[in-house]
């Protein structure tokens, strides 16, 4: 999407709250009047979309990659306890202390990230007070362009509360765009989303748009993140029973599980929003998947580079199962170490994890000896570029099969980490959850297990296991909750942790755990854990352990949410007071 209207919009967008070169029009970009048509309203609107990746280039701008990914995987999976920083310590520090949690405003990561998120919605913003100056736009285009807009601004605006919490807000009205941050906007996003799910047609012109039970599913997350479960329950259970990808085809979760992450089988009835990437369409690799480059195997297998993102030893042992039930155990999977080759160096003989695992594990991590895709068994430590640092696990969601290469990996740049494989943002699996989470809140909690069955009921299937030849390559054995369900919190904690087994690594962890009220308490007993410290009762000592956090914790009040970027703090000061405010305890 990136390439089709980048360079004029340059002339429209807004880099960050205060900025004065940005108030002029730059030479060689076109005005707003110029683009106030139906086609100019149309570009403007492609480009709000293309932000969604957390990457831009082109019309002099340069801003984002693997800071700002809209995957989410630093801010939502690494800090939520999926994964490590991974590689060497040295590279890219500045994840480092954001890791463990002693991160400080002038990390650039944040300031990044900041300027992503307003970008999509200036970008966002654009297309609404343009379209307003437009007269040959039809009545329904008009509703139509608006709830795209209104949902794209929307999410940016999502991801900005998410990470910081107290965030300026201006929308296309606005033209002081040096604004506060001393309100609270949940308002102003459910708006925008309610707009979109009430506007918006069920079938789009592309796969990649957002139709109305997209915008459906995000404005549920909103009410979600505030709370508001019986709402969200009302227009989860539409979705679910109603709802269809922009295609008009009825929402379902596919056959197989890892079908949702092969560029081959993108844009499915799971897929309710993704972020569309492509390669070899004439974009200099500009729309494959720039934010998630750094998370192959460091050498030696897929993308040749660079060794992030490493899965942590707390997200595998959840993957165990009772041998008898094939039930997870939420409290005390850690109280026995699921066997992997720390320490071993290839050559050295290694014999996986014989006890029973959810089938779900070997499409969220690539372990030693395990088939890895169609690339052979992930030979350990050959793959991993600094084992006692990293540890001994790789990604492979965002991994392409070695028949795609060069073909949905981009020929043209220095790795061939750059894909097509879409990112989902919203998985019907997700809504799923999401509808049971509602359920459980609402005392419903027969109809929270069955919810919940659907979605185990795949892992279960043989066609979602992971084979060496003809026969599993692990003892994988996933089960049903039959028993019914009379206990709200034991339901609770159930479907909980099926969100972390299905969407392991796929940037929700963190955000989660934050909206439950649960992240001081897991996220402590999670980094002594990893760094071999005694933690919750019942957990054992691992023999993968990251010794750099040996002294890292998350404070309460505190790190929910991350630093306001000093950067912008700094741009928003007037005569010599700052208008944006820092958050607690930074």
């Amino acid at each position: 999407m990136k390439i089709v209207a980048v360079i004029i919009i340059a002339g429209v967008t807004l880099l960050s709250c205060k900025d004065s070169f940005l108030e002029r029009t730059p030479k060689g970009t076109l005005d707003e009047n110029a683009l106030a048509n139906k086609k100019g309203v149309e570009a403007l609107l492609i480009g709000a979309y293309s932000v969604l990746d957390g990457f831009i280039n082109g019309g002099g701008i340069f801003l984002g990659g693997w800071q700002s990914s809209g995957t989410n995987w630093v801010y939502g999976s690494i800090c939520g306890g999926d994964a490590h920083k991974g590689t060497d310590a040295g590279d890219q520090p500045d994840i480092n202390p954001i890791e463990a949690f002693t991160a400080t405003a002038t990390n650039g990561y944040f300031d990044t990230k900041w300027r992503i998120v307003f970008e999509g919605i200036s970008r966002s913003n654009a297309v609404l007070r343009v379209m307003a100056k437009a007269t040959d736009i039809s009545a329904a285009d008009q509703t139509r362009i608006a709830g795209e807009a209104r949902f794209l601004r929307g999410h940016y605006y999502f991801e900005a509360k998410k990470m910081w919490n107290k965030i300026p807000y201006y929308d296309e009205t606005v033209t002081d765009f040096n604004q506060p941050n001393d309100a609270d906007i949940w308002p102003q996003i459910e708006a925008d989303l309610k707009y979109a799910y009430d506007n918006l047609p069920e079938v789009m012109n592309a796969k990649g748009r957002v139709n109305k039970w997209a915008a459906g599913a995000m404005y549920a997350k909103c009410l979600l993140f505030q709370g508001k479960y019986a709402a969200a329950r009302t227009v989860l259970d539409a979705v679910y029973t109603q709802g269809k990808n922009a295609q008009g085809q009825p929402y379902a979760l596919l056959t197989r599980y890892q079908d949702n992450f092969n560029a081959d089988t993108k844009n499915s009835t799971e897929s309710v929003f993704a972020v569309q990437y492509s390669v070899n369409d004439g974009s200099s690799a500009d729309n494959g998947g720039w934010g998630e480059v750094l998370n192959f195997p460091y050498t030696g297998g897929p993308g040749t580079c660079c060794g992030f993102f490493q899965p942590s030893q707390d997200l595998v042992n959840s993957f165990q199962t009772n041998p008898v039930t094939g039930l997870p155990d939420p409290d005390n999977y850690n109280a026995t170490e699921v066997k992997n080759d720390q320490g071993l160096i290839s050559s050295a003989p290694f014999v996986p994890h014989t006890g029973t695992l959810d089938s779900r594990l070997d499409w969220t991590v690539g372990r030693r000896g395990i088939p890895y895709l169609d690339w052979g068994k992930h030979p350990g430590y050959n793959w991993i570029r600094d084992q006692a640092y990293g540890g001994p696990y790789s990604p492979i969601k965002n991994t392409y099969y070695r028949s795609q290469e060069r073909i949905k990996t981009d020929i043209n740049f220095w790795t061939s980490g750059i894909t097509a494989n879409n990112y989902t943002l919203i998985r019907f699996a997700d809504v799923i959850l999401w509808l049971a989470e509602a359920e459980v809140e609402s005392g419903s909690l027969e109809r929270a297990r069955q919810l919940v069955n659907q979605v185990r009921a795949r892992a279960a299937n043989p066609a979602s296991m992971v084979m060496d030849g003809a026969v599993p390559a692990a003892n994988y054995f996933v089960g049903l909750y039959t028993t019914p369900w009379t206990n709200q919190a034991a339901a609770r904690k159930a479907v909980r942790f099926e969100r972390k087994i299905e969407l392991g690594m796929e940037g929700h962890r963190f955000f989660d755990l934050v909206r439950w009220g649960e992240a001081a308490t897991f996220l402590n007993d999670y980094l002594k854990y990893v760094s071999g410290r005694p933690s919750r009762a019942g957990w054992g000592i691992p023999n993968n352990k990251r010794n750099y956090l040996n002294a890292a914790s998350f404070t309460a009040g505190k790190n929910e949410y991350f630093p306001i970027p000093q950067s912008q703090i700094d741009r928003s000061t007037t005569g010599g007071v700052p208008k944006l405010k820092q958050n607690p305890g930074y």
